[in-house]
């Protein structure tokens, strides 16, 4: 049995006060898009709905990707903006061996500091990759996600910010990656898709978005 997604297309209302405010504070965008998933999902709310959001700017609108088990877009604030929701359900049953693709994706690679054996059990600070770094971060979680990458073209985009618990502004290096790929592994796509890859998932980064290559 394939597994079932829906995808949310929502144009925003650059006029609204919630899409201002949220676009300000990636916690308040999360907290928003929260509300399309169904209430009552635990202690991993997000990780239990398998919500995943992207920000694709142009410099005429902003459109927000939001996938989900199921998505509610009639929860969304007043005036937030014109949404579309699809069943993504057979893209996963189009996934093959050897199939060529165009993909996006938005990431935020980082790798953690090793500690000295003092500090053993503590976590080691999260250091941004930027350049040949971060672009070899991609091809090796792309490959353990069923991919392997023929293209990839790195555009860096604007961090995503939230509040910390101290009130202080924290910041998420984010870097878009567009090109093309060969599928060597249909089920670990499938579910790459659904969990999402990499880190700061709740602040835009993780979706990874497909279509069909035109050869």
């Amino acid at each position: 049995m394939s597994p079932g997604a829906a995808l949310a297309r929502i144009r925003l209302n650059p006029r609204s006060h919630a899409v201002q405010r949220d676009l300000r504070n990636a916690t308040d965008m999360h907290r928003t898009l929260m509300r399309l998933v169904p209430d009552g999902l635990g202690d991993n709310p997000r990780q239990t709905a398998g919500l995943l959001y992207r920000l694709d700017a142009t410099d005429t609108s902003t459109t927000l990707l939001v996938q989900a088990a199921a998505l509610d877009p009639t929860r969304l604030p007043d005036d937030y903006g014109h949404a579309d929701v699809k069943d993504i359900t057979p893209m996963f049953n189009a996934l093959k061996k050897a199939l060529v693709i165009r993909y996006r994706i938005v990431v935020n690679p980082v790798k953690t500091q090793r500690l000295s054996l003092e500090k053993k059990g503590q976590r080691g600070k999260r250091i941004p990759l930027t350049g040949p770094d971060a672009d070899q971060w991609w091809a090796r979680r792309a490959r353990e996600a069923g991919l392997h990458l023929t293209t990839a073209l790195p555009t860096p985009v604007a961090a995503a910010h939230r509040r910390g618990d101290n009130s202080a502004v924290v910041r998420h290096h984010l870097v878009r990656y567009d090109g093309t790929a060969i599928v060597t592994d249909p089920d670990a796509l499938a579910q790459a898709i659904l969990d999402g890859i990499g880190r700061a998932k709740s602040y835009g980064a993780g979706l990874l978005s497909l279509a069909p290559a035109v050869i």
